[in-house]
Parts: C-alpha cells; structure tokens; sequence
C-alpha cells in the first residue's frame, strides 16, 4: 500500500496528519506500507495534481475523504470529524479507512 501525504510549505497540519496516520498504521499491524511526502510548490503543480488542499492523504493514488465539494488549489484544507472541524483527519477517521480496506 502507498500512502500519500500532499501539503504545502507552512502549513501546520500536515505534521499532525502524518503523526495520526502513523499512529493508526501501527496500531492495525498493516504491512507493506509505503509513506511517502509530496509538497505543492503551486496553483500550476496544484491543479496539475489535483489537489485538494494541504494536508491531503492519498491511499494508493485516491482520497479516501474526498467528498467532491473540496476546492482544488493552495488552500487549507479542513475535515469534518466527529469532534467538529479540524485541519486533519482524526484517527477514529484513518482507522475507518484502513478497517473498511480490509473488509472489502
């Protein structure tokens, strides 16, 4: 499995992100994981990757969290969670993405 975690420079989320994800990773024993960084330098390198703003997490090239309304650009992005609105996923979320992977 590779991982994905798309951001751009100054924004403070990312590494919470990443540090939730891992988190979550560990806990479920998931094997063969591959976390890989990749920072938006641009509009141009944003919409030519579709990005849908900083962080953004990719699971083997597709946005699990993706809901179609996200904005495509060098924007901040935000997560509805089950504690409200937060600049990364929360692990109750990741771990929902890589237990309903499993049961498929």
């Amino acid at each position: 499995m590779k991982i994905t975690i798309q951001y751009f420079e100054g924004c403070p989320h990312w590494t919470i992100a990443e540090t939730r994800l891992r988190r979550v990773l560990r806990d479920l024993s998931i094997p063969d994981v591959n976390v890989e960084h990749q920072v938006i330098e641009s509009p141009a390198h944003a919409a030519r990757v579709g990005f849908h703003g900083s962080p953004s997490i990719l699971v083997d090239g597709s946005d699990p969290f993706a809901t179609g309304t996200e904005p495509e650009g060098m924007t901040c992005r935000v997560y509805a969670t089950e504690e409200g609105w937060q600049g990364a996923p929360t692990e109750l979320q990741l771990r929902t993405i890589f237990t309903r992977d499993e049961r498929s």
